[in-house]
């Protein structure tokens, strides 16, 4: 199986946790391409576009100016350890352990409006870049655009029979399901409030880095071994689960 997640709007690039090794997005060259569109826009563009603070599109404008190749452990972070955010809180990558990571490697991917997609240990430089921003660039009239079916492609390349949804649907919209070579599960978790069982962001997506992170400890291969995930006070619920969503409820 693979599992998908999200990446986040918050990084943390300072130093980490030394890897023995790490990796390249397959993707590099097409982020460049928009990296190069990017750099053209000023700060009260990027303002605008991103629908962010002018503190924040002025730091975004140096990083896209900042940003360049080749990357290396000096300038650029394991995307890993590198998000921070809601899911990562519940992954906790800095207490994987180097079998977890390898693990990881081969199982887990991260989508990216910037990169596509990456691989735990594939190096990334700080960027903003949320894949549903509508940004005009070389490609198209947004990112969706722009990626087309690479990602898609690039999954179908690494070998699995299920793909664990636990991405943002902003996020799995890159995907082109009709020509995915695997089935499609979507973890869905929802937490009891005034006697009613509802999705709550926080709790959600802190949810499905838990999740991710007990499929990677556990090196779980077979689907209905997902099932047993308990973390959190989460508990499977046979009676709301149907084929293509799972609902897990506290």
């Amino acid at each position: 199986m693979h599992l998908l997640i999200s990446p986040a709007k918050t990084l943390d690039m300072n130093e980490s946790i030394a890897v023995q090794k790490s990796t390249l997005s397959p993707f590099i060259e097409e982020s460049a391409v928009l990296i190069k569109d990017l750099k053209k826009l000023k700060s009260t563009e990027i303002q605008d576009l991103m629908k962010v603070s002018s503190k924040i599109a002025e730091l975004n404008a140096e990083r896209f100016h900042q940003w360049a190749l080749p990357f290396n452990k000096s300038n650029a972070k394991a995307a890993i350890y590198a998000f921070k955010g809601d899911v990562y809180t519940g992954l906790d990558a800095e207490s994987l352990s180097k079998d977890d990571l390898d693990f990881a490697q081969n199982h887990l991917s991260i989508l990216s409006g910037l990169y596509g997609l990456l691989r735990p240990l594939d190096l990334m430089q700080a960027y903003r870049l949320e894949m549903g921003t509508k940004f005009v660039n070389t490609g198209g009239k947004n990112l969706y655009e722009f990626w087309g079916n690479k990602i898609t492609e690039e999954v179908n390349k690494r070998e699995q029979e299920y793909i664990i949804n636990l991405a943002s649907n902003e996020y799995f919209k890159s995907i082109n399901k009709k020509d995915l070579n695997a089935e499609i599960i979507t973890p869905v978790f929802k937490d009891e409030k005034n006697g009613t069982l509802k999705i709550i962001s926080f709790y959600a997506k802190k949810a499905r880095g838990m999740m991710t992170r007990f499929i990677i400890q556990n090196r779980i291969k077979n689907i209905d071994e997902i099932k047993n995930f308990n973390l959190g006070g989460y508990v499977f619920s046979e009676s709301l689960t149907n084929s293509k969503e799972w609902v897990f409820t506290r």
